[in-house]
């Protein structure tokens, strides 16, 4: 017995070396950690129950015979994160690079269908140069059982993928197809790369220009988080799991949280003068969420919407604001589709949605037209129509046009609308309101500058205020800046029982 038992200690050390301490201090000099290192960094200590561990390769083509590839190249198993079980899959890259071959990607998809089974998130960390090319289509197949796990898992329970090295080809597509992307930034994320690109368009680019964190944040709004190195991802995606359930058939983590819904004088000062000057939403969000400890998704794309996670007395919530310091917080392409995702991921797993509303309208010019802006809006309109969580909207101050139904107006089923006294509820702007409805009167007016300001003023007077609104029960309650924490929590609370009944069928077809 004592020698099959050194025999499995043998094998077991032999695997753990991944592609062997040469190549995992290549990683660590790098400022990467090892596959097991980020497993062990992310997981409750002594948790972690790793599954196949012995799987290897079944390939004997292109110098593939006999050769060893320790766990296939991926770590996968069970653990728990802060006492709750999730599942996980963590590449090693000192394996022929991370690469993906069938066994590879079968673990991978067999980790996930047991997350699945469990109704436990699934955490993907991923450090790989793409397809392995020697398996030829068993790669590709691998793949695709990869994908389809995806699919079955979304809207199930919470798919985190952290991008801790490259993800390059077809590897790419798993993390997209997961509800957050944290990337680190030793990592690069493609289709293609900087080789083919030059071969294919002529075009010259870095891996780091067009792959990178910030070009993924900023440009492609593809990723979520930025993390500067891999203990940063982890501690990303900690904390994000601390707002979510473990599936979609929990209610989100009740913490102890702040109980205080005292009155905060400091929000009556919030608002400027002049109300086309912009502020900083994110002080009202800080102002009314427990601790003022509000996690931000992508902060750094389409900045003119601010999405995120915080609690109100103790509990999860789902944030969508206007930001009026970038573009007035108007709505555009980029900002219909980052809260629409939001606003459906929160759906999805039963996270009640803050709405706080100051915008403009939608975005106008030709290249927002031709862009779509048309269906993505519609997305916004379909994800908030669609959501049976408890939906709660503030107007702060402007709320134009189609903009106010986009942003959870009454009539697209918001259980609360509350406005502040400075809301400004119409159609539009006053000033572009009476240039269509007085034009007329305007220009025969013997002073017609005169006139037109008079106007403004009148059509300001009669509509650009919360109380038109009031009085045709589209806002429910028009209420004091500084009782707005007071009247969100009082509602969520009012609210945890809300059940909605609703058409029965597959799904609905939202416009991608």
């Amino acid at each position: 017995m004592q020698q099959k038992i050194d025999e499995l200690h043998r094998r077991q050390q032999a695997a753990y070396l991944g592609g062997g301490a040469d190549k995992q201090d290549k990683q660590r000099q790098g400022g990467r950690l090892t596959a097991r290192e980020r497993v062990a960094a992310l997981v409750d200590e002594g948790s972690f129950d790793e599954v196949g561990l012995f799987v290897t390769h079944h390939a004997s083509s292109f110098g593939m015979q006999g050769k060893n590839l320790p766990a296939d190249g991926v770590v996968t198993g069970a653990a728990s994160v802060h006492g709750r079980l999730v599942h996980l899959a963590s590449q090693d890259f000192t394996v022929a690079g991370g690469s993906a071959g069938e066994m590879h990607s079968i673990k991978v998809a067999d980790i996930m269908k047991e997350s699945l089974r469990t109704g436990s998130p699934f955490v993907f960390i991923n450090d790989s140069g793409g397809a392995r090319v020697q398996e030829g289509i068993g790669s590709l197949s691998g793949y695709g059982r990869v994908f389809h796990a995806n699919v079955l898992l979304s809207g199930a329970v919470p798919q985190i993928s952290l991008i801790c090295g490259p993800c390059a080809g077809g590897a790419a597509y798993s993390p997209a197809l997961t509800d957050f992307i944290i990337q680190t930034r030793q990592a690069q994320m493609f289709i293609t790369g900087p080789q083919v690109i030059k071969q294919v368009t002529g075009e010259d680019v870095t891996a780091e220009e067009l792959g990178g964190a910030e070009a993924h944040m900023v440009h492609s709004g593809v990723i979520h988080f930025i993390a500067d190195d891999d203990l940063h991802a982890i501690a990303l995606c900690h904390k994000l799991l601390s707002f979510l359930p473990a599936n979609n058939l929990e209610d989100p983590p009740q913490t102890e949280g702040d109980r205080s819904v005292e009155a905060n004088p400091a929000l009556e000062n919030i608002l400027p003068d002049e109300s086309k000057k912009g502020y900083d939403m994110r002080a009202v969000i800080e102002s009314i969420v427990d601790f003022g400890d509000f996690f931000e998704v992508q902060a750094g794309h389409a900045m003119n919407i601010v999405v995120g996670f915080a609690r109100i007395c103790g509990g999860s919530v789902g944030i969508i604001a206007n930001q009026p310091s970038v573009l007035a917080g108007a709505l555009d392409i980029n900002a219909s589709s980052k809260a629409a995702r939001f606003i459906r991921f929160c759906n999805a797993f039963n996270i009640p949605l803050v709405t706080l509303v100051d915008v403009p309208g939608f975005m106008p010019g030709v290249q927002q037209e031709y862009g779509g802006i048309i269906r993505h809006g519609a997305k916004l309109l379909f994800a908030y129509a669609a959501a049976t969580v408890p939906k709660i909207t503030v107007i702060l101050r402007k709320s134009y046009g189609g903009a106010y139904l986009a942003m959870c107006g009454k009539d697209l089923d918001a259980d609360r609308v509350f406005a502040w006294p400075t809301a400004e509820i119409a159609v539009m702007g006053a000033e572009g309101a009476a240039e269509i409805v007085f034009r007329k009167e305007i220009a025969e007016a013997a002073d017609p500058a005169q006139r037109r300001t008079e106007l403004i003023q009148d059509y300001r007077d009669t509509f650009s205020n919360p109380y038109v609104a009031a009085e045709q029960r589209l806002v429910d309650s028009v209420i004091e800046p500084k009782d707005t924490r007071r009247h969100i929590a009082q509602a969520l609370e009012y609210l945890k029982i809300k059940r909605v009944p609703r058409p029965h069928k597959k799904h609905g077809l939202s416009p991608l």
